[in-house]
Parts: structure tokens; C-alpha cells; sequence
């Protein structure tokens, strides 16, 4: 698979709602899924951050999910915590074609590794 909104492994998501989730970085907890999808070419995760970056949301594209284990409700990504505390802010009412360029452009190293 070589789309970055793909995931890796589509039985991860196969008849499983992963809202909820915790989602570990490379090196600690991010926070949890507040939203996701497993759309063909447009999959991600909406991380509800929290207190640690303010409350602020970042949406993940699939490529970017390293793996899921459903027994403990985790998912991790290919990125340090500095990694998504960078990435674009994710605003819901304003996710345009302008915002997953942003997004395409900022992730695409980090997927499919």
C-alpha cells in the first residue's frame, strides 16, 4: 500500500470502532481517538490532545499508524510527540482540499515506513 491515507493494515480496522483508543507516539502518549475513519484513500485519526498541547486536535493520516492492538486499546504512530505537537492544527468545519495538501505535504515522511 502506498497511499499515506491508507492504513497499513485495513483488518485494524475491520469491524472495529477504535474511538476511544489511546494513541502512543515513539516516545509516549499523545492522548486518544476522538474520531476515525477507514475510508479507502482518505483513512485517519483525529487525536484529542488534551491538556498536553491545549486542547488542540491533530488529524493522522492512516500510512502514519504503525500498528493497533485492540486487547489494549492502542494505537501507535510513526512519530515522536515534538513530531505532532508540530503538525497542522486540525480544524473540523475547515477540512478542505487546502488543509490535507497541509497535511499531505507535513505527514508524508512519516507514513508507510
Amino acid at each position: 500500500m502506498s497511499n499515506m491515507w491508507d492504513y497499513r493494515d485495513s483488518a485494524w480496522t475491520d469491524g472495529y470502532d477504535i474511538v476511544g483508543y489511546d494513541v502512543e507516539a515513539t516516545d509516549g502518549s499523545i492522548g486518544h481517538v476522538d474520531q476515525a475513519t477507514n475510508e479507502v484513500s482518505n483513512a485517519y485519526v483525529v487525536v484529542d490532545t488534551g491538556f498536553w498541547i491545549f486542547g488542540k486536535k491533530r488529524l493522522i493520516p492512516a500510512g502514519a499508524v504503525t500498528s493497533v492492538t485492540h486487547e489494549d486499546k492502542k494505537i501507535h504512530v510513526t512519530m515522536t510527540k515534538d513530531q505532532v505537537k508540530a503538525a497542522p492544527d486540525y480544524d473540523a468545519d475547515h477540512w478542505d482540499h487546502d488543509a490535507r495538501s497541509r497535511h499531505d505535504e507535513y505527514y508524508g515522511p512519516y507514513s508507510q515506513r
